[in-house]
C-alpha cells in the first residue's frame, strides 16, 4: 500500500494545528500518535516513511520549551521506578539483617539443645523440666 500523494502536506498542516493549539481531529497532545490522528495518517507514516517530519515535530516542541508528552510520561515512570528501586534496596537490606539475626538465634538454640542433650546422657546432671508457658494474650 503506497502512501497518499498529499501525506507530507497533511502531516505538516497537522503539525501546525497542534503546535498552534487548534487541533481539529486529535486531542492536541504533543505526541506522534496525536500528530498521526490529526493528519489522518497511520502512525507508521511518521515512524517509518517520514521520520524527518517526526524529528521536525519534536524539534519544534522542544524549541517552544515544552517537553513532549511521551517524554514527560517516560520521565515520570523513570522517577517512580527509581523510588521503587530504592524501597526495594531498603527492604532487601532489612531482610538480610533479619536473616543474620535468625541464623544467630538458630545457632544459639542448636547449641543450647546440644548442651541439654549432653546433660540428659550424663546421669549425674540435674535437668529440671520447666512448666509450659502460654503465649501472652491467650
Amino acid at each position: 500500500m503506497s502512501p497518499a500523494p498529499d501525506e507530507r502536506e497533511r502531516i505538516s498542516a497537522a503539525m501546525d494545528r497542534i503546535l498552534g493549539g487548534t487541533p481539529q481531529h486529535s486531542n492536541g497532545a504533543l505526541t506522534i500518535v496525536a500528530l498521526a490522528v490529526e493528519a489522518g495518517v497511520p502512525r507508521s507514516a511518521l515512524t517509518q516513511r517520514h521520520t524527518d517530519l517526526k524529528a521536525e515535530f519534536y524539534d519544534k516542541v522542544r524549541a517552544r520549551g515544552a517537553t513532549p508528552d511521551s517524554e514527560r510520561r517516560l520521565r515520570q515512570q523513570v522517577r517512580k521506578l527509581k523510588e521503587l528501586r530504592t524501597a526495594d534496596a531498603q527492604e532487601i537490606a532489612q531482610l538480610r539483617a533479619d536473616v543474620e539475626a535468625l541464623v544467630g538465634a538458630l545457632h544459639q538454640a542448636t547449641a543450647e539443645n546440644s548442651h541439654l542433650r549432653r546433660q540428659l546422657v550424663d546421669r549425674h546432671a540435674v535437668v529440671r523440666v520447666l512448666p509450659a508457658q502460654t503465649p501472652p494474650g491467650r
